[in-house]
């Protein structure tokens, strides 16, 4: 019978070093998943509570105004604690850049559609109501957009993008109003461009200060009074 050898020095170290081999990869690397997978879902609850804020601030804005909104107020509509809001905003100022940031975005893309060029011939209702609805659908659906942006304390930022969205607004009508205006001098666009902007803005205010079918009536109120004015200046064969 053969006699049994004892395992030498090199098989010891080898077979240790087997022993010592991490064990259980698979749970190792669905460990990093979830640890991967936090950060996205903090992420994504942070940007949640962002919009409850917004939201509330909103809401607090319409009703109070900006003056006379306070963080504490916005925290209470959002049904959070003041501290909760302090983690995501440190004053009602960076609440409304951030919420004024947000619709001026989405009012850039509203007057990329509702100020497009015309067809020749297009009639002038048809003009204005491709101009004006689109317009009033977005204040009517943002009207703290309106208390932000024309109330007597508007965070500075806030008035500088104000008034390059107005610039920018009325070198689009310009442009809409120079394909109905073939004829008219640039000084006298700019002019009339000027004055349609003028009588959508007084015009707006009325309009969400009402509900309803009485808003309605007032939105058609608005655009009969641009069809009134422009259409002794527009050429399009009415």
């Amino acid at each position: 019978m053969p006699e049994k050898t004892e395992p030498t020095t090199t098989e010891n170290k080898r077979a240790d070093e087997r022993a010592e081999e991490p064990k259980g990869k698979p749970e190792g690397k669905r460990a990093d998943k979830s640890e991967d997978s936090r950060p996205r879902r903090r992420q994504a609850r942070g940007e949640r509570r962002i919009a409850q804020l917004l939201q509330a601030a909103a809401q607090v804005f319409c009703t109070s105004g900006y003056t006379a909104a306070s963080t504490n107020a916005i925290a209470r509509e959002a049904g959070v604690s003041p501290g909760t809001l302090y983690q995501f905003f440190p004053n009602k100022e960076a609440i409304a850049i951030e919420l004024g940031d947000r619709l001026m975005h989405e009012m850039r893309e509203t007057y990329g559609e509702a100020l497009a060029p015309l067809d020749a011939g297009t009639p002038l209702e048809q003009a204005i109501d491709a101009a004006v609805d689109p317009f009033m659908a977005f204040n009517t659906d943002h009207p703290v957009f309106f208390a932000l942006m024309h109330g007597p304390d508007i965070p500075g930022r806030m008035a500088e993008a104000h008034d390059q969205l107005h610039t920018t607004l009325v070198t689009r009508i310009e442009a809409l109003l120079a394909s109905l205006m073939p004829g008219a001098a640039p000084p006298e666009v700019t002019r009339t461009a000027h004055v349609c902007l003028g009588i959508y803005k007084a015009g707006l205010e009325l309009v969400l200060a009402h509900e309803g079918p009485e808003r309605e009536a007032y939105v058609r109120e608005v655009k009969d009074v641009l069809v009134r004015y422009l259409r002794p200046l527009v050429s399009d064969g009415a």
